[in-house]
């Protein structure tokens, strides 16, 4: 019954052991300038990838616009002036 306890009791210290050292090397890592230069490169590609899906987003939602626009003009009906898309009252 002890010795059960004791193999029980030696493998909690060892893997309290092995998380202390995981933990500190990740530290270690964490603060060195190669993980700060890395981290600064992956944001900066992710900054990179948004502003090209914000312009081409914006560029669809601009040909979006001129496809109806041009549909209205077909069909004889006047665009709304750009902005004045009200809510039904006034303030």
């Amino acid at each position: 019954m002890l010795s059960r306890f004791a193999a029980k009791a030696v493998g909690v210290v060892v893997t309290g052991v092995a998380g202390a050292a995981v933990y500190d090397g990740a530290k270690k890592v964490a603060r060195s300038s190669a993980f700060r230069s890395a981290t600064v490169a992956v944001t900066a590609w992710g900054l990179k990838g948004a502003r090209a899906a914000e312009t081409g987003a914006e560029n669809a939602r601009l040909a979006t616009a001129d496809v109806v626009s041009e549909a209205r003009e077909r069909i004889g009906e006047q665009a709304p002036v750009a902005g004045s898309a009200g809510h039904g009252h006034e303030h």
